[in-house]
């Protein structure tokens, strides 16, 4: 059976290692939050005191952590993975975060001689749940290879995208992708209300035409099209706004640095902005059609 140290088991993290734990490995989890510690024990983990104590005896560490900060922290610091993962245990980062921290903590890991991954996912909570995530994977091959079967427990799609820092690269432009196509499909649902063209109209001409897209066709912002989308359930999450923004964010970062121009992604960002800061960061990511309509 192998042994798992687990770090960070918010909603995200939590279904990760409770899908591990199914799938038979031993699962040593850590989180801030205690009731977090208990789901995992509740799933079939144990939970451990502190970093160190979950990493102690893994032969695999997987992390979800919210930023490119508490990624540095956890892995470099003195009492984090780094300092106490054994030798040849192999590092899986799931985090969502800037390229240039992924690199940075592959390079310490490299460094102390260990392996190491960027895996950052697609697919949400309940993609997470029930163990069909995407994974985008940046790492050496062999570490790749290692890290392929641990993945599959949690996830459908595993992709290896390159070296190390391209999984977040590969997730940041897909968001990119994700948030403006969003933001197009949901100012086309509106200019259609005003028009007086019915949405169910819109979305069956749209969806079997030029306009399709995920954003539409699986995901639709207006209640009705699509039975399964937020946009049935006022708006839960799904995919929170703040997370939307949060990604938005990493793409300008990414793309100031490496001087590329992407402006329609510089806007959808600031729409987000305008829309978390407007009381609406915890709503579905697809309520932005309720700011553009201006309900919100």
């Amino acid at each position: 059976m192998m042994t798992v140290g687990f770090i960070g088991l918010g909603n995200m993290g939590g279904p990760m290692a409770a899908n591990l734990a199914k799938a038979g490995y031993r699962v040593f989890g850590y989180d801030l939050h205690w009731d977090a510690q208990e789901r995992l024990t509740e799933a079939g983990g144990v939970a451990a005191a502190t970093v160190a104590e979950a990493v102690r005896d893994a032969e695999v560490v997987v992390s979800m952590l919210p930023a490119g900060k508490h990624v540095r922290g956890v892995y470099t610091g003195a009492d984090g993975v780094i300092a106490n993962a054994p030798k040849g245990a192999l590092l899986i980062d799931s985090s969502t975060i800037d390229v240039d921290s992924a690199r940075a903590v592959a390079e310490a890991a490299r460094a102390a001689g260990l392996l190491m991954v960027d895996a950052p996912v697609s697919g949400g909570v309940g993609g997470a749940t029930a163990g069909t995530l995407t994974f985008m994977v940046g790492g050496e091959q062999e570490a790749f290879d290692r890290a392929k079967p641990v993945l599959s427990a949690m996830g459908k799609n595993i992709i290896h995208a390159g070296g190390a820092g391209t999984g977040q690269a590969a997730k940041i432009c897909n968001n990119m992708i994700l948030g403006i196509s969003m933001v197009a499909v949901s100012e086309a649902f509106v200019l259609a209300e005003r028009l007086g063209l019915d949405a169910q109209k819109l979305f069956d001409i749209a969806s079997t035409s030029s306009g399709q897209c995920w954003s539409l066709t699986s995901y639709c912002p207006v209640p009705g099209p699509v039975a399964t989308s937020p946009a049935n359930r006022d708006y839960q999450p799904g995919f929170a706004a703040q997370m939307m923004l949060k990604d938005l964010k990493l793409a300008q970062e990414a793309a100031q640095s490496a001087g590329a121009a992407t402006p329609l992604g510089a806007q959808a960002a600031a729409l987000y902005a305008l829309f978390c800061n407007a009381g609406h960061a915890d709503m579905d990511f697809s309520g932005i059609v309720k700011y553009l309509r201006g309900d919100a």
